[in-house]
Order: structure tokens, then C-alpha cells, then sequence
């Protein structure tokens, strides 16, 4: 399991830019079962995605395709953490590893 943190590097004007082709981004991965949530943090300053995936390398290939990634608009900072302790709505998630 993967935490994603995104820190916006430009201003909030040029995020909502790319807002529309970002959030595509986004249904793609939540489609391919590995994206868990996502959102932005408050204050605006960026973003958080929990994403399943097999490994680091897979990881990055999915963020190099974000919009925000490729023109510069946020960078990630990528978390890789063993999950073992959870609700009991989140065990069938961790279970399906990618």
C-alpha cells in the first residue's frame, strides 16, 4: 500500500487549469482498483491518494501519468506502508494486493 502526497508547485489558478484532465486521471486509476481515496488538503496547498499497488516501480509509472505530474504542476512524495491493523470495512481492500 502506497501514501501519496502531493504539494502544489504552482498557484491554485493553474491547478484548476488542469483540474478537468487530473480528475480523469484520477477515474482511470479508481477504475483499475488502484486508487482507495483521494482529496485535497485543507488548506489548498495540494493533494493525498491512498493507492494499492504491487510495488514501488508500478507506483510510479501510475503517478507519471498524472496531468499535474507531467506539467510540473505537483510533485509526490510517495509513503509505502504494511497495513495491519484496519476496520474491518478496509480488510477485503488490503487483501486484494495489486
Amino acid at each position: 500500500m502506497f501514501f501519496l502526497n502531493l504539494t502544489y508547485l504552482k498557484p491554485v489558478s493553474d491547478v484548476e487549469q488542469h483540474l478537468k484532465e487530473h480528475n480523469a486521471y484520477l477515474e482511470h486509476f479508481y477504475q483499475a482498483g488502484n486508487f482507495i481515496f483521494s482529496g485535497r488538503k485543507e488548506p489548498r496547498t495540494g493533494g493525498v491518494i491512498l493507492c494499492r499497488a504491487a510495488d514501488l516501480s508500478t507506483v510510479e509509472n501510475i503517478y507519471h501519468q498524472d496531468p499535474f505530474y507531467q506539467k510540473q504542476i505537483a510533485r509526490y512524495e510517495v509513503t509505502e506502508f504494511l497495513p495491519t491493523k484496519m476496520i474491518p470495512e478496509f480488510e477485503n481492500i488490503i487483501d486484494n494486493k495489486r
